[in-house]
C-alpha cells in the first residue's frame, strides 16, 4: 500500500477509535454525561464578558435560535461572536483554515494540494489588504468587537469543551490549540463566498477542452443562446444613458451590436494544463455548493397590490451544498434603543464567523439574494520562457513569492507562487508538488518550471473591496436609496439583490464589480500576451440594472438573465442559467393574480415547494409516441401516461422519467465529450456505514446511516441542468440531427440512429437501471428512494470511515423536487440521483407584520453532534414546513425558552 494511503488510513483509524470511545460504543453509555455534552453551550444564567460596556441579553427560542439585545453596537457584535462560538466554533475554525490555505495544519498531508491552490489565489492576503486599506472605521470596530466575543469564549473553553471534533483531533494532531480569532478571519470568508459563486470559470474551461473533439458549431449546440422570447429576464426594460452612464429603468432601450469570440485553437500542452486545472477545481472543498448550474437560488417579491395583507411579501431560498451544520446561522441583533451609535434592529440568516446579517430584514426593509452569475473570472494563456512571460512583445519577469505549508504529522512544504500582470498562474501546482505523501520529497522553491504555456487567473475577488461595509450598510438601510447605496459596495460575490419595505415599495438592484474587457467575451481563455484582451476597468455601479415598483407588480430573480443584451450596452455574462425556475415562478405568480386574485403567505410557501419538471413537460409527449414492443419496457412507459409532471418523493413516474432523462443524456452526449470532462461515477450500491447495527441518539432514537459501497467509472456525461433542457429542446424537432446517435452497449442493444431510436433506447436502459436499484415491481418504485439526502459533517464526516460518519452524519431523507424545479433539491445526472444541492434555507417575509414572517434552516442552530438543536429543523425542512419568525420584542419574549445575561 502506498505510504500516503497507509498514513491517511492510520489517522482515520485513530480518529474512529477515539470517537468510538467518546460515543460509548466501547466505553458504555458515556454519551449521556460525558465528553459530547462538554461542548453544549450555556444558555441560561449569566456569564461575565470582559470588555462589555453593559449587560447583554441572549434569548433563545424552542429551536435554540438566539436573539441578542444590547445597548451599544460594539456590545451587540461582541455578543454575536460569543454566541456563534458557543454553537459553531469547529465550523468557524475549519473555515478560517480553509480560506487561509492552512487545512494541512489540521488534517495533514491529504490537504496539501488544496492548501497550495488556495495559497496561490491568496484569499487571506486580499482579506488583510481589505481590512487595512478599504473598510470603514465603523466596520473595523464591529469586526474587532465580534473577534473579542469569539476570543472571550475561547479563553475559557478548549478541547472537547469547544467541540467533540477537537477531542478526536488531539489524538492525531497533539498540541493543536485554536489561535485567537481576528477580524481578517471574518473578512476572508467573503472570498470563499465569492469563489463558490464565481460565475462561468468552469464553463470557460469546459468549452476550451471540448475544442479537442468538437468543432465550434458543435460546441455552440451545447451552449445555446438564452431563450429571451420564452424565459423573461429580471429587468424587462430600461437602458444606460450615454451622457450620464446611469441606468434608467424607464428609458427606451437601444439595440447593442457587440460580438464575441469563438473557440481558440489550443496547443496540446494547454489542454493538458486546463484538464489538470479542472481536476484541481473539482478537488477543492465546495464551501457553499457545486459551482456551475448547481449554484442557484430563488427569490421573488410581490407588491401589496396583489397580496392579501396589502403590503409586500418577499420569499428567498438560496440553493447551496447540503452541509452539517447548515452553512446558515439564524439570529436576531437588536439595539435596545435605536440611535446613530446603535442603529441595528435586524434578524435573519448569517454565517458563523461573520458579524451582521447577510439575508433578512430590519425594522424598515427586507432583502433577499440570488447569484447573479456575472462573468468575473477570466483565464489567460501565458507564453513562458526562462522565468518570464510574454506581454506586448516583451518578456516580463514573474512576480514570485514563497509560501510555507505547515503539515500536521509531516514536514513543511514550500511552494513558489508565480504571477503575471493578469494574475496568479494556476496551472502548475501539481507539477511543483509532485507526489503528496509522507515519503514524498519536500519540494523547494522553483520559480521557473519550464518553457511553453501556462494558465493564469484574473478574478475580481483578488482586488480588495468593501463588501464587508456593504453588509452592515444593508443591515442599517431604511429605504430604497439607502439600499442601493449599500449595494454599490457589494463588490463580490455579485448577487441579485431584491427589496421590499414597510411603505409598500418593491425593488431590485444588480450590484457587483463586473469587468469591462478590451476584446473577447470571457467564454474562452484569452491570449495573455495581447494587451487588447486585458480588462480596461469595471462597469460603473450607476450603470447596473435596477427596478423600483415595476408596473407588473412583482419581481422574480432565480439566476436567469438580468436584462436582454440586445438592448443593454455592457456584457454581464454569456453563461446565465436558462431561466427554467424563474419562468415557472413567473407563471405561478401570474396564475394567482390574474382576474384580481391575491397572494397569501401560504401561497408563497407553496410556490417554494413547487416540484414540477419542465423538461418532462417537453419530453414526455415524444416518449409516449414511441412504439415499444417489449412489454417489460412498455409497462414502465405507461407510468408516464397521465402523469402531472410533479416530482413528489412517492412518485413512481418521476423516478422513471428522471431515469430516462439521465440515460438519454448519456446516450446522446456522454460518449461524444472529451475525457477531461469526466466526473465521479454514481453509487452502484449503498450499504450501512458499518455492521454494528443502528446507533442510538441521546434520546434513544435509533438511526441507520448509509455510505456508498462502490461507484461506477467516471463518465463525461452532462449534469442535466436547464442548459441541457435547452440543448435537447432544439434537437427534438430535428429527428435526424447528428447528435441523435448512441453506440451499441456491448450486450444486446445495437447502435441507435435518429431521435426515436435513441429515445427508445433511453427508456429501455432506464427500465433496467431502475429495476437494479428499485426492484422489478414498478408499483414499489418512488422518486424519493433514488433521490435521497445525506447530511455530512464537512470534515470528518466526508473523509472518515463508516463509523466516524455514523457518529457525525445524519440521514437519509427521501426528498421531492429535482433538477431546476422551483423546489430545487438538485441532483447531478453525471453522478447518479442523490441530492447534491438544496434550498439551504427558506424564508417568507411579511411586510405588513414582521412577526407573521416564517423561516427554516436546513439543520439547526447547533454544530455539536447529538445536541438537541443539531438537526431539529431538518425534518420540518424536508416536509416543506416553515417556523414562525418572532421579531418584535413582545413576540421574542413570548417565544423565549432560555435567557442568558452577558455582563461586564
Amino acid at each position: 500500500m502506498p505510504a500516503k494511503k497507509r498514513s491517511r488510513r492510520a489517522r482515520l483509524v485513530v480518529i474512529t477509535l477515539v470517537l468510538l470511545l467518546l460515543g460509548g460504543l466501547v466505553g458504555g453509555a458515556f454519551w449521556a454525561t460525558g465528553t459530547v455534552r462538554d461542548s453544549f453551550p450555556q444558555t441560561t444564567g449569566s456569564v461575565k464578558l470582559e470588555g462589555l460596556s453593559g449587560t447583554v441579553e441572549v434569548k433563545r427560542d424552542a429551536n435554540g435560535i438566539p436573539q441578542v439585545y444590547a445597548a451599544s453596537a460594539e456590545d451587540l457584535f461582541m455578543a454575536q461572536g460569543f454566541v456563534q462560538a458557543q454553537d459553531r466554533f469547529w465550523e468557524m475554525d475549519v473555515r478560517r483554515h480553509t480560506t487561509a490555505g492552512r487545512l494541512s495544519e489540521l488534517f495533514g498531508e491529504s490537504q496539501v494540494r488544496t492548501d497550495a491552490f488556495l495559497r496561490t489565489l491568496g484569499w487571506r492576503d486580499v482579506a488583510e489588504q481589505e481590512y487595512e486599506n478599504e473598510l470603514s472605521d465603523e466596520t473595523k470596530r464591529h469586526l474587532q468587537a465580534y473577534s473579542a466575543g469569539v476570543n472571550a469564549y475561547l479563553k475559557d473553553h478548549g478541547g472537547s469543551a469547544l467541540s467533540v471534533e477537537y477531542a478526536a483531533l488531539s489524538l492525531v494532531n497533539d498540541g493543536y490549540e485554536p489561535e485567537p480569532w481576528t477580524p481578517v478571519d471574518s473578512v476572508a470568508w467573503l472570498k470563499a463566498m465569492a469563489w463558490d459563486l464565481r460565475g462561468n470559470l468552469r464553463q470557460e474551461i469546459d468549452r476550451a477542452l471540448m475544442s479537442s473533439r468538437l468543432d465550434e458549431d458543435q460546441i455552440e449546440d451545447l451552449y445555446p443562446d438564452y431563450p429571451y422570447d420564452r424565459n423573461r429576464p429580471i429587468v424587462e426594460g430600461g437602458d444606460v444613458d450615454a451622457a450620464t452612464e446611469r441606468f434608467d429603468p424607464d428609458a427606451e432601450p437601444q439595440p447593442d451590436t457587440g460580438d464575441g469570440t469563438g473557440a481558440p485553437g489550443l496547443p496540446g500542452q494547454v489542454r493538458t494544463q486546463l484538464g489538470g486545472l479542472a481536476a484541481s477545481l473539482d478537488a477543492l472543498p465546495a464551501l457553499l455548493g457545486p459551482n456551475g448550474s448547481g449554484i442557484g437560488s430563488n427569490s421573488w417579491v410581490v407588491s401589496g397590490e396583489y397580496t392579501t395583507s396589502g403590503k409586500p411579501l418577499l420569499a428567498n431560498d438560496p440553493h447551496l451544498a447540503p452541509q452539517l451544520p447548515s452553512v446558515w446561522y439564524q439570529m436576531g441583533l437588536h439595539c435596545t434603543r435605536l440611535s446613530e451609535k446603535c442603529p441595528y434592529d435586524v434578524a435573519g440568516f448569517t454565517f458563523a464567523g461573520m458579524p451582521g446579517v447577510v439575508i433578512g430584514h430590519n425594522q424598515d426593509i427586507t432583502w433577499g439574494m440570488t447569484n447573479l452569475g456575472a462573468d468575473v473570472t477570466d483565464l489567460y494563456l501565458e507564453k513562458i520562457e526562462d522565468g518570464a512571460y510574454l506581454y506586448d512583445g516583451e518578456m516580463v519577469p514573474y512576480e514570485t513569492r514563497t509560501e510555507t505549508l505547515k503539515v500536521a504529522g509531516g514536514e513543511d512544504r514550500e511552494i513558489t507562487v508565480r504571477s503575471t500582470r493578469n494574475g496568479p498562474i494556476v496551472s502548475d501546482r501539481d507539477a511543483e508538488l509532485g507526489e503528496v505523501g509522507e515519503s514524498a520529497p519536500v519540494t523547494g522553491p522553483a520559480p521557473d518550471r519550464g518553457d511553453g504555456y501556462a494558465v493564469s487567473l484574473r478574478w475580481t475577488a483578488l482586488t480588495p473591496s468593501r463588501t464587508m461595509d456593504a453588509v452592515f450598510a444593508l443591515n442599517r438601510a431604511d429605504d430604497f436609496p439607502a439600499f442601493r447605496a449599500a449595494a454599490r459596495d457589494f463588490a463580490v460575490p455579485s448577487q441579485n439583490l431584491i427589496y421590499a419595505d414597510t411603505q409598500g415599495n418593491i425593488g431590485y438592484q444588480a450590484p457587483g464589480q463586473i469587468p469591462v474587457r478590451g476584446q473577447g467575451d470571457g467564454r474562452y481563455p484569452a491570449p495573455g500576451w495581447d494587451p487588447e484582451h486585458a480588462w480596461t476597468g469595471y462597469i460603473d455601479q450607476q450603470a447596473l440594472p435596477y427596478e423600483f415598483n415595476p408596473e407588473r407588480g412583482y419581481i422574480v430573480t432565480a439566476n436567469q438573465a438580468v436584462i436582454d443584451p440586445e438592448t443593454y450596452p455592457h456584457l454581464l455574462t454569456e453563461d446565465w442559467s436558462y431561466g427554467t425556475r424563474s419562468q415557472r415562478i413567473n407563471d405561478l405568480v401570474q396564475s394567482k393574480i390574474k382576474d384580481g386574485g391575491k397572494i397569501s403567505m401560504d401561497d408563497m410557501q407553496k410556490m417554494q415547494l413547487d416540484d414540477s419538471s419542465e423538461i418532462a413537460k417537453l419530453l414526455v409527449p415524444y416518449l409516449m409516441k414511441i412504439d415499444v414492443e417489449d412489454p417489460y419496457i412498455r409497462e414502465a412507459q405507461q407510468l408516464l401516461e397521465g402523469w402531472d409532471y410533479t416530482q413528489g418523493a412517492a412518485s413512481a413516474p418521476a423516478a422513471y422519467f428522471n431515469g430516462v432523462w439521465r440515460n438519454l443524456l448519456t446516450l446522446t452526449f456522454g460518449t461524444k465529450l472529451p475525457k477531461e470532462l469526466r466526473v465521479e461515477g454514481e453509487c452502484l450500491n449503498v450499504r450501512p456505514a458499518d455492521d454494528s447495527g443502528p446507533l442510538e441518539d441521546l434520546d434513544g432514537t435509533a438511526r441507520t446511516v448509509r455510505e456508498c459501497g462502490e461507484r461506477s467509472p467516471a463518465t463525461a456525461q452532462p449534469d442535466g441542468g436547464d442548459r441541457w433542457f435547452e440543448v435537447v429542446r432544439r434537437l427534438l424537432d430535428d429527428p435526424d440531427n447528428a447528435w441523435w446517435t448512441a453506440p451499441a452497449d456491448g450486450l444486446e442493444s445495437p447502435a441507435a440512429q435518429g431521435r426515436d431510436e435513441v429515445l427508445a433506447r433511453a427508456m429501455k436502459d432506464a427500465r433496467w437501471e431502475l429495476t437494479t436499484k428499485l426492484g422489478k415491481n414498478i408499483d414499489t418504485w418512488s422518486w424519493g428512494r433514488l433521490h435521497s439526502l445525506m447530511l455530512q459533517n464537512q470534515t470528518l464526516g466526508t473523509e472518515g470511515p463508516g463509523l466516524v460518519q455514523r457518529l457525525l452524519n445524519r440521514g437519509p431523507w427521501e426528498l421531492a423536487g429535482g433538477k431546476d424545479a422551483v423546489n430545487a433539491n438538485g441532483w447531478n445526472a453525471a453522478g447518479g440521483y442523490d441530492v447534491t444541492w438544496v434550498p439551504s434555507m427558506r424564508m417568507v417575509v411579511n411586510l405588513a407584520d414582521f412577526d407573521k414572517s416564517r423561516w427554516i434552516n436546513l439543520t439547526g442552530a447547533s454544530g455539536h453532534a447529538y445536541h438537541p438543536h443539531y438537526i431539529d429543523q431538518t425534518e420540518l425542512w424536508a416536509e416543506g414546513e416553515l417556523l414562525p419568525w418572532a421579531y418584535s420584542r413582545e413576540a421574542v419574549d413570548d417565544a423565549t425558552r432560555d435567557t442568558m445575561a452577558l455582563t461586564p
